[in-house]
């Protein structure tokens, strides 16, 4: 009994040693710049975290899908559109995206044609990515349109990588995001759960849309500009490795995937899920009459969530 109680001193002594030692070794908060210096450690093992709910087929009893455009100029949207020039701390949203595509495994699929909705058993090759992100302008002069690739090979490594040339102009008018969502109702945690199923950059500027000019209606304008899906869930791996800029607290540390988890965006709604298969801009053209159906169908999400329960 004497000897199994002087092994366990010496390892109590031994833990306290060790707690005593990281207790002083000093943590460095500020770096030699003099501005907080961002721990990457706890970040990277944030991303081997990532929570998923898998539900039972048999237990969805309801379900929706809505369309919805995050805007950047929405100031509630700005931690995803800053900075609009990468630095070694921060990236926004588009640039996040972009450097999964081409540098690792996120894959960008395609859409239907003549629609929005995205083709997922359609897989876009890292090789046909430059010709989808494009700049255009049309010249005026010479009666032309003018290109500028925003994705480039580089002559040494043949590697595809992005034009610091082009970047900034481009993302100037990289202003949209297109959401879909599913919203569904599970029996056995009797709860609505709103999910993220893809998410697609918009950019109007593109060879269709200058090309066509005034010539071209509102929805084909807006279907032409949607240039290809992400599914989140592929996505996310990215999201959680990727802090998003501080807003009003450079000391916060809240990644991309907790930033759409805790839906801190701002958001309007497109569309839902109906039977002639219409967004609201394809019926309707008259703003108020948008912001009218916006929030009737915004209503009706909401009173079927409140209508499940009896007081």
């Amino acid at each position: 009994m004497k000897k199994y109680w002087i092994v366990s001193f010496l390892i109590f002594q031994s833990v306290s040693f060790n707690i005593l030692q990281a207790q002083l070794t000093p943590v460095p908060f500020f770096n030699k710049n003099g501005t907080e210096a961002i721990q990457t450690t706890a970040m990277n093992a944030l991303a081997d975290t990532i929570a998923v709910v898998n539900h039972r087929a048999d237990d969805i009893v309801w379900s929706r899908k809505v369309y919805r455009i995050i805007d950047m100029r929405d100031k509630q949207n700005y931690q995803l559109y800053f900075p609009v020039v990468a630095n070694e701390q921060s990236r926004s949203l588009f640039r996040l995206i972009l450097d999964a595509a081409l540098n690792d495994s996120l894959r960008a699929y395609d859409k239907v044609p003549r629609e929005i909705s995205p083709l997922y058993n359609n897989v876009i090759e890292r090789d046909s990515l430059p010709g989808l992100f494009v700049s255009c302008e049309r010249d005026t002069v010479n009666n032309r349109i003018n290109k500028t690739n925003l994705i480039e090979r580089d002559p040494i490594t043949q590697q595809w990588v992005i034009s610091n040339f082009a970047y900034k102009d481009y993302v100037k008018n990289q202003i949209k995001f297109l959401v879909l969502e599913d919203i569904f109702f599970d029996k056995h945690t009797s709860r609505l759960y709103n999910k993220i199923i893809a998410i697609a950059p918009i950019y109007t500027l593109n060879e269709t849309n200058v090309t066509l000019g005034t010539s071209i209606d509102t929805w084909s304008y807006f279907q032409s500009s949607v240039l290809c899906w992400f599914l989140f869930d592929e996505l996310r791996p990215f999201l959680a490795r990727q802090f998003v800029i501080p807003n009003g607290n450079d000391t916060q540390r809240l990644t991309f995937d907790e930033y759409f988890a805790q839906r801190l965006y701002s958001s309007y709604l497109l569309g839902e899920s109906n039977m002639t298969n219409r967004m609201i801009i394809q019926s309707y053209v008259d703003p108020v009459k948008i912001k009218r159906e916006q929030q009737k169908i915004e209503t009706e999400l909401l009173n079927f969530e409140q209508d499940l329960w009896e007081y």
